[in-house]
């Protein structure tokens, strides 16, 4: 595995997942869009280009690479502790997974990391395309946080590209408008976080928005209480969003990035 070949093996199962999940959102759709797709896609899908053009830029050296890096230099635990290989894979997995948790955590306790958040969670509906909507800042913090997280770790280069690769097909695996039978999502959403179970999350009341911050693995929210199985309204019925930019102004871009800086009532 090289450097090189992470970003082309991330785009593919990128693109094949996010293909097909928009269909399978078109051919059963769980939720009724307020806005739809021609109002939001351009935006979202703006802002992932902005963001992989300012990350590959700005970090010229990708996640992977800060592992092999590590691994080159001797840094990390397992550098200093060498474990089975499965066991350095399955321990740095699960922790990245932790730290995704957490961090999503902090970005809603903290107002000022809320204010870049508050992006993601300022679509107007919930499908596909929610699950790439990201402000640069919060993509960069988050990153630096990833940066710190592998090196203290001395994580497998393997290890970092499958929980890269796992976590951008959960996310728009989570976040789409896709329906699934009700006893399907039961049973996943104890290994997987679901659609439904993510849904409450983007829930204009603040109780459920804090709730169900896990994107990939579900035990954190059963393990630390933030886990809410369904929204007051129902699946149907619940308002996503948030009210303070729910003008169809707020879709334009400029506006979207320029959002934290913004104070609202």
């Amino acid at each position: 595995m090289t450097s090189a070949l992470e970003p082309i093996l991330r785009f593919g199962a990128f693109a094949a997942v996010f293909a097909a999940m928009a269909l399978w959102e078109v051919l059963v759709p769980r939720r009724r869009l307020r806005v739809g797709r021609l109002r939001r896609w351009p935006r979202n899908l703006a802002l992932i280009v902005l963001d992989t053009f300012l990350l590959r830029t700005l970090f010229p050296l990708s996640a992977v690479g800060i592992a092999m890096l590590a691994r080159a230099h001797g840094i990390g635990f397992f550098a200093l502790w060498p474990a089975p290989r499965w066991l350095a894979f399955g321990v740095s997995f699960l922790l990245l997974d932790l730290a995704i948790y957490a961090q999503h955590v902090v970005f809603h306790l903290v107002p000022a990391l809320w204010r870049l958040h508050r992006v993601h969670h300022a679509d107007p509906d919930f499908d596909v395309t929610t699950g790439i909507r990201f402000h640069p800042g919060e993509i960069i913090l988050s990153l630096l946080i990833k940066f710190a997280l592998i090196l203290a770790l001395g994580a497998p280069a393997g290890a970092v590209v499958a929980f890269e690769i796992v976590l951008n097909a959960t996310s728009l695996f989570n976040h789409a408008n896709a329906k699934l039978p009700p006893w399907l999502d039961r049973r996943l959403r104890l290994v997987l976080v679901t659609p439904d179970m993510h849904r409450v999350h983007h829930s204009v009341l603040r109780r459920e928005t804090d709730s169900n911050f896990g994107f990939n693995l579900p035990w954190w929210d059963r393990l630390f209480g933030t886990y809410r199985a369904t929204p007051e309204g129902g699946a149907e019925g619940m308002r996503i969003g948030l009210d303070a930019f729910a003008d169809p102004a707020e879709l334009a871009l400029w506006r979207t990035l320029l959002q934290p800086f913004r104070k609202v009532g």
